[in-house]
């Protein structure tokens, strides 16, 4: 249903604005007057808006509102009164959009709907869900799980990021220190022997040009690396199911694991938030982070929509979360069996990634070693070369 936004006065002449649901202008305007309000003008809002608020939002900001909006509502609270209050202790852009809400609900609005007028801030699932929890009489409960389920994708993020912290400091420490060795110290070094008549050793000869290279053609390779960089994004643009069917072969195995966690997590707790299993398969598809997978689900939801089973319907799923799938739907705790087995993926995800973490310093560190002993032996060589001539 179309959502109308007014200006208009009320009995007392007061100016009074606010929006409302109603099937076309003429609808809004019956409906505005019931309140007692005579409408100045009245305008359709579009449901895409607010697109451009998109970065301002942290899914952190929407998981803590979404557990404070659970807590209110499991104490009693309306709500109205629970927007409300939530909205006066928020600054800038969530102020406005609580009180958006609000002024919706306030119109005869539906929490969902009401949601779907800002897409960029709430996901397609967190709708779906507050949906199902409103037809099922258990909005708290669901805007609990919801709270939970933010939460921990947060948490699963942040233990990517902290996990390559350390390697991603140490490699770009790595390459600040080569780069500035090859630029300003070497040149000085091999200075004196571009001076001696003596044949220097290859190795020299080969750290004088890559010296040479870097210090007179920096601006090139910057160049380069500006190409590389937009050449790799838009072969992900193009390319990418083939790119994701190679992800997919990644031979450790974090990388399925790490979308097999996404599919489990997320399956499990669309289904135990009242979804019917198609929409929570579509839902599903979009989180999974990989295009191939995606479409696998997609089929999956056809064949499931003619009246197949789930653990049948996915192929090139691993075998043993397809056996979970099948127990699970045999025994009707689909579920709770998907959100066990979310939490195993996401232990087994934990100690892959460790164990990358702790193989790759050791690999930066070897790197950098090399790329040392490599200059120590190309400027120490012809030093040794020139003594025994001396001798």
């Amino acid at each position: 249903m179309p959502v109308f936004k007014y200006h208009g006065y009320d009995r007392k002449g007061s100016a009074a604005e606010g929006v409302i649901e109603a099937d076309g202008q003429k609808d809004a305007a019956l409906k505005i007057k019931s309140k007692g309000i005579f409408p100045k003008d009245i305008t359709e809002e579009g449901l895409s808006g607010k697109k451009s608020l998109f970065n301002k939002f942290s899914p952190s900001a929407l998981a803590g509102i979404t557990r404070r909006l659970s807590i209110l509502l499991s104490s009693g609270v309306t709500l109205i009164d629970t927007l409300s209050a939530l909205s006066s202790e928020q600054k800038g852009e969530w102020r406005n959009i609580l009180t958006d809400l609000k002024d919706r609900l306030a119109g005869g609005s539906s929490f969902a709907r009401a949601m779907q007028a800002h897409p960029s801030i709430f996901p397609d699932f967190y709708t779906g869900m507050i949906a199902a929890g409103e037809s099922s009489g258990r909005l708290p409960d669901v805007l609990i799980k919801l709270a939970d389920f933010l939460e921990s994708e947060i948490n699963i993020k942040n233990k990517i990021k902290t996990a390559l912290i350390y390697p991603a400091f140490m490699a770009c420490v790595s390459i600040a220190i080569v780069a500035f060795l090859f630029t300003f110290v070497i040149p000085k070094i091999t200075k004196i022997f571009e001076e001696t008549a003596a044949t220097l050793p290859f190795i020299t000869l080969v750290l004088i040009w890559i010296s040479t290279a870097l210090k007179n053609f920096w601006w090139l390779l910057l160049a380069l690396a500006a190409g590389a960089v937009i050449s790799f994004n838009k072969i992900k643009r193009t390319k990418k199911v083939l790119i994701d069917s190679i992800l997919l072969k990644d031979p450790s195995g974090i990388l399925m694991g790490l979308y097999m966690l996404r599919f489990s997590m997320t399956m499990g707790f669309l289904l135990s938030g009242g979804l019917p299993i198609l929409k929570a398969m579509q839902l599903t598809s979009k989180v999974t982070g990989n295009v191939v997978l995606e479409n696998k689900i997609m089929s999956a939801q056809n064949l499931v929509s003619q009246g197949a089973k789930l653990s049948t319907s996915l192929k090139g799923f691993p075998p043993t979360l397809l056996q979970i799938i099948s127990t699970g739907e045999q025994t009707g705790k689909l579920p709770e069996v998907l959100q066990k087995t979310a939490a195993s993926y996401e232990s087994e995800f934990d100690r892959k990634l460790q164990r990358v973490i702790s193989l790759l310093e050791p690999v930066l560190i070897l790197v950098m070693g090399l790329v040392v002993g490599f200059i120590v032996v190309a400027v120490l060589l012809p030093i040794f070369e020139m003594n025994q001539v001396m001798r």
